[in-house]
C-alpha cells in the first residue's frame, strides 16, 4: 500500500519487481474456470482488472457463457488485485487476452496488440474524473491540498497518471501536496472511500462512477464531480504480439466485435452499459502516451 509521499522512482521501480513476480506467479487465482468442451482444445484465459465492474457474479457468468458460445472455445476468466499482475500474465503470454487499461497498454506497446475497444455512449472513449465528497466546498484541484486522496491503481490511466499529470502541469509536488495518498485497488473502492469520508477526494474512472450513479445511486450521491479529464482511449482488450495472429484470438475478436448482433451479446453489452466493441488504431491511446512522455523523468 503507497504511503504519503512515495517517491515516484521508487514506485516504478517496485512496480518493476511486482511485474517480474507476477509474471512468475501462474494462475492461481483464477475465477470461473472454463467448462469442458469437446476436443479438450485449451482454454481461452481471459483477464479482467478493476476495469470491469467485476464484483458482479451474474455479470462475469453472463460475459463468459456469451464468449464461449460466440468463439467455440472454453473462456477461463482470470482475476488479480492489481492491473500490475494481470498485465504481467499477459506479456509473459500465460494469458490469451486481458481487458486491461490505456496506462499499460501504452507502457508495453512493444509487446501488446489490440484486440478490441470498447464504445461507451458510442465512441471508444472515456474521461478521467477527479471526485470530492458532495458536500465539499473546493473549486480545483489545488483546493485539495493537504487532503487525504484516493488513487485506483499505480498503472491505472484514469485513476492515477491523469492526476498526476495534471500535478505536474500545475507545479504541484506530489510529495507535499496531499497529506497522505492510498490506492484502492478498484475505481468502485475509490468511490466508496470517498463517500465514506476515509478519503477527502479521489481519482476515478468516469466510466465507472457514471454506471455506479445508475446502478448505486445511494453511494455515488454522496460524491461530486470536481474535474473531468480530456477524453482518452477506453481501456482496451490486449493480447501479447506473439498471440495476435492465432486462431483463439482471430475468434475472440469476431466475437467482441459481434456482440451488439446477437440477444445474448446485447444483454452483455446492457449490463456493462456499453454499446460495443470495434476495431481502432493504436493513436486513440496517443493521449495517454503523450501523459507518460511529459513524466517520463518522474513515473
Amino acid at each position: 500500500m503507497p504511503q504519503r509521499g512515495l517517491p515516484d522512482g521508487i514506485a516504478w521501480r517496485r512496480s518493476r519487481r511486482m511485474f517480474l513476480r507476477a509474471a512468475s506467479a501462474g494462475l492461481a487465482a483464477a475465477v470461473f474456470p472454463a467448462r469442458a468442451f469437446a476436443g479438450g482444445e485449451r482454454p481461452i484465459r481471459f483477464g479482467l482488472t478493476p476495469v470491469l465492474l467485476n464484483t458482479d457474479l451474474d455479470l462475469l457468468t453472463l460475459l463468459r457463457r456469451y464468449l464461449e458460445s460466440a468463439t467455440g472455445h472454453s473462456i477461463e476468466l482470470v482475476t488479480r488485485r492489481t492491473y500490475q499482475e494481470i498485465t504481467a500474465l499477459l506479456v509473459s503470454g500465460q494469458l490469451e487476452a486481458a481487458w486491461i487499461c490505456g496506462y499499460p497498454f501504452v507502457k508495453y506497446r512493444e509487446q501488446l496488440s489490440l484486440v478490441a475497444v470498447p464504445e461507451w455512449n458510442g465512441r471508444p472513449l472515456y474521461r478521467s474524473y477527479l471526485i470530492v465528497g458532495a458536500e465539499r466546498e473546493a473549486e480545483s484541484m489545488r483546493d485539495l491540498r493537504g487532503d487525504i486522496h484516493a488513487f485506483s491503481d499505480p498503472d491505472s490511466n484514469s485513476g492515477y497518471l491523469v492526476t498526476r499529470t495534471l500535478m505536474f502541469d500545475l507545479g504541484l509536488d506530489p510529495e507535499t501536496f496531499f497529506r497522505k495518498t492510498l490506492f484502492t485497488y478498484g475505481h468502485r473502492n475509490v468511490v466508496r472511500a470517498v463517500a465514506s469520508g476515509l478519503a477527502q477526494s479521489g481519482s476515478v474512472d468516469g466510466y465507472v462512477w457514471e454506471v455506479l450513479r445508475e446502478t448505486e445511486p445511494e453511494l455515488v450521491t454522496r460524491t461530486r464531480v470536481l474535474r473531468k479529464s480530456e477524453l482518452l482511449g477506453f481501456p482496451p482488450v490486449a493480447t501479447s504480439r506473439a498471440m495476435a495472429s492465432s486462431p483463439a484470438i482471430a475468434a475472440l475478436k469476431q466475437a467482441l466485435l459481434k456482440m451488439r448482433d446477437t440477444a445474448d451479446g446485447r444483454r452483455v453489452l446492457h449490463e456493462l452499459r456499453l454499446t460495443g466493441f470495434v476495431e481502432v488504431d493504436a493513436s486513440v491511446y496517443d493521449g495517454i502516451a503523450a501523459k507518460v512522455v511529459k513524466l517520463r523523468g518522474v513515473l
